[in-house]
């Protein structure tokens, strides 16, 4: 794994709004004295959403304080855990494309040409007009479905390069595609549908 740094450039404060404070506070009162600090994760993810999709460092100061944690130890944890954006990503969407083994099979370079064509040449850069961003990750837990993306909470299934340019063009266009598998496979049933226990679909059975 590449060194993960802190942006150079990063805002003077960070506070949730009104209502992702609730949330937060809500958040660590679901765990047991002493064990705030297992709140972690989720602030820093609520955070992230909040500014636009990548964590500056006062919102990591922030969830510190709010967890009785020292700030190293949550600066620790948003650099190791890839799911935490430390620059700015794209306005519209930053795409995580999975590089692992099933994906790879099924033809995520495909996938990964499409973003260097379309968005920049080298990961975690900023399309000309800042809509959006990319990089390769590892395993997103959806092999029965390679290859796929994953953009915010969502996992886009099933790809080709046509399918994927079609999910960035709704993105683009602030109309995205329904996520999931985009060739309609129902979770990961086989893709040509069941092939077993055909006899129980049949009327009258």
């Amino acid at each position: 794994m590449s060194i993960r740094r802190l942006d150079a450039h990063q805002p003077a404060s960070f506070a949730f709004s009104p209502e992702n404070e609730a949330w937060a506070k809500a958040t660590i009162a679901k765990y047991p004295p002493g064990k705030q600090a297992s709140a972690v994760l989720p602030l820093l993810w609520r955070a992230q959403e909040q500014n636009g999709g990548w964590l500056p460092e006062p919102a990591m100061r922030l969830v510190a304080d709010m967890l009785g944690m020292a700030h190293i130890r949550v600066y620790e944890i948003a650099t190791f855990y890839t799911m935490f954006q430390l620059s700015p990503v794209g306005r519209k969407a930053h795409v995580w494309v999975c590089g692992t083994t099933p994906c790879m099979l099924r033809g995520a370079e495909a996938l990964v040409a499409v973003c260097k064509r379309r968005i920049s040449e080298e990961p975690h850069r900023l399309s000309k007009d800042g809509d959006f961003s990319w990089e390769e990750v590892e395993c997103l837990g959806v092999c029965a479905n390679a290859p796929m993306v994953q953009i915010g909470r969502d996992t886009y299934e099933d790809l080709t390069p046509e399918l994927f340019e079609k999910v960035l063009d709704g993105l683009a266009a602030g109309d995205p595609p329904k996520p999931g598998s985009q060739i309609g496979r129902q979770a990961s049933c086989p893709a040509g549908g069941p092939t077993t226990l055909a006899d129980f679909a049949k009327p009258g059975i």
